[in-house]
């Protein structure tokens, strides 16, 4: 492999995944990604891009995705043969703290004398308990590290250390530990550059083309993505994004939000190298009164694509009229009000009511929408047992308000399987009846190197047990797909088989509480190993269908001719 500057790595949930007995669950029942979390996080693009804009060389190594496309993939041999100055290691979310750590303690091995750096929200949290270990060099913090990782890569390459680096906490060669001030905080994001031209001529520079997908099938079923915003308005008190969150460990005062015209652009130019949905991160009614429909009139007149949109609150005619006239109805929706019970949402911070919900469903398909996602967890605070079966039971009569040719979908899954470090719930867990099980990185750590994902789980509350939570979410599911069929939202064949997926899903789990009975560590290991295949089998989806969540879209082999005019493009508009 040609030596890169700086390697952008991706690792997954757990390193030795393939060797361990895992029954993940319904983890990742709602998310693209499998319960391995092999999505990386968009600053790896953004990131890049910047370098590459400054003269470096960069490469992004999906490694999850690799070691999740051939059981024979080595990658303690791939870490080896990588070279690079600098090992950036994503720990954005928390689901990957066991991953990110034993691959960063891979590359310290094999190249001692590079830098290990690690970055992304959950590393800004635990920046004091990760730059204490040896085999990382230096903690990157803050939500926009663009800038920030340019000038570290400027000043190592003069020789220089970097006290001047914003948002960095680093060792120096003695081992000395600085924290530099977190200096960069931008107001806005009309400074960044945002370009999948990058991706893609980086990707075919390094032939490394399973490397640098976002996760595993991408490549079949590519989505994009660009975000409005950076920081948040809401405060959802299990969200480790929300305000208060970015506020108090972030140290953001106030969203940073991209111009609505730049957006557009990030929209168009995505679509210029790929025939795709793109999805559109963040409420586009969080920037102001004017802000969606700036936007949509910015795209109107070059839009292709189909736009995937979410909203945090209700949105009324006004919202949908927009999207629906400068959209050609060519767009959907998610939204995630998590319970049908009031009290409970209220209690999150979520201060909307059910006939809004109502009104908002309806409201988008009577103005074109083409599909709209709707999610209910279950964990939540004040919810019972009982509160989170009537989530589910209230489905019925949301497919029954709206037309059978309306593709309304509604999923329900485990708040799974950690509560967001710095979210209102994790720094206060008795206010809101939460016992956490893990408070550290270690601690975390330590949890998801459990053989299912009732024993993952960080938390229960006062409400619910763990064993509550395991069998609600698998009494839900069940719920939902009885319900499904009899609003002829499911045929009788993929009734039949979710249903059976869920009782098997639940028979592993009874299985493996079983096995674990066993006072014996050797029969105990022997036994879980009979199961993992079960396990296996049951990855991609367990109490949902996980290919409701795909969008109709094109291969990124059947879009090359897409992919190579757009390239031409971006190097005539370059050469201007």
């Amino acid at each position: 492999m040609s030596k890169v500057d700086i390697a952008f790595i991706h690792a997954p949930t757990v390193y030795d995944f393939r060797k361990k007995s895992i029954f993940y669950g319904p983890v990742s029942d709602v998310v693209p990604s499998s319960p391995v979390f092999e999505m990386y996080p968009i600053g790896f693009m953004t990131i890049s891009t910047h370098l590459e804009a400054a003269g470096f060389k960069t490469r992004i190594v999906n490694l999850a995705v690799k070691m999740l496309q051939s059981k024979n993939f080595n990658a303690e041999k791939y870490i080896e043969k990588l070279e690079a100055k600098v090992y950036a290691i994503d720990l954005h979310w928390m689901p990957h703290c066991h991953g990110a750590i034993e691959v960063a303690k891979l590359v310290k091995k094999h190249h001692p004398n590079s830098i290990v750096e690690i970055g992304g929200f959950s590393s800004s949290y635990f920046y004091k308990e990760l730059i204490v270990t040896p085999w990382i060099d230096m903690v990157m913090c803050g939500d926009s590290t663009e800038i920030p990782h340019v000038k570290m890569m400027q000043d190592l390459d003069k020789g220089q250390n970097f006290s001047a680096v914003p948002n960095l906490v680093w060792k120096d060669s003695e081992g000395h530990i600085h924290v530099n001030k977190m200096s960069f905080i931008p107001e806005n994001l009309d400074w960044l550059q945002f370009d999948y031209g990058t991706m893609i001529k980086c990707t075919i520079r390094n032939m490394d083309i399973s490397g640098a997908i976002p996760w595993l099938n991408w490549d079949k079923l590519p989505l994009t993505s660009v975000f409005t915003v950076r920081g948040c308005s809401h405060n959802c008190a299990e969200c480790g994004g929300s305000h208060d969150a970015s506020r108090k460990f972030l140290f953001r005062q106030k969203p940073a939000f991209r111009s609505p015209e730049d957006l557009a652009d990030d929209v168009i130019s995505a679509q210029n190298y790929l025939n795709a949905p793109t999805f559109v991160i963040g409420d586009l009614r969080q920037g102001g009164r004017d802000y969606a429909e700036r936007f949509f009139k910015s795209v109107k007149n070059n839009l292709r694509n189909h736009i995937a949109m979410e909203i945090f609150q209700p949105a009324g005619n006004e919202f949908f009229r927009m999207a629906n006239h400068y959209l050609d109805g060519n767009y959907s929706m998610e939204f995630s009000p998590d319970s049908h019970d009031e009290i409970v949402r209220f209690a999150m911070g979520k201060m909307y009511d059910n006939a809004s919900i109502e009104k908002t469903i309806t409201t988008a398909f009577s103005n074109g929408c083409k599909r709209f996602d709707l999610f209910y967890m279950t964990g939540l605070p004040l919810q019972t047992k009982e509160s989170a079966m009537n989530s589910v039971k209230t489905a019925g009569k949301l497919w029954n308000i709206v037309k059978k040719s309306d593709n309304l979908y509604i999923y329900s899954a485990p708040l799974a399987p950690f509560i967001d470090p710095g979210s209102r719930i994790f720094e206060n867990p008795e206010k809101w009846g939460y016992k956490f099980f893990a408070r550290t990185l270690e601690d975390h750590r330590n949890l998801l190197d459990n053989p299912s994902w009732k024993y993952t789980l960080s938390y229960e509350t006062k409400w619910m047990t763990r064993d509550d939570i395991v069998d609600v979410s698998y009494n839900a599911a069940l719920e939902l797909t009885k319900i499904a069929l009899q609003t002829e939202r499911v045929d009788q064949e993929t009734y039949k088989t979710r249903i059976d997926r869920t009782n098997t899903a639940r028979n592993i789990m009874v299985k493996i509480d079983n096995i674990l009975k066993y006072k014996d560590e050797g029969t105990r290991n022997l036994k879980l190993q009979e199961v993992k295949e079960d396990g296996e089998k049951m990855m991609m989806s367990t109490v949902c269908n996980k290919k409701d969540l795909d969008w109709d879209t094109r291969s990124i082999w059947r879009n090359a001719p897409h992919v190579a005019i757009g390239l031409f493009k971006s190097i005539l508009s370059h050469s201007k």
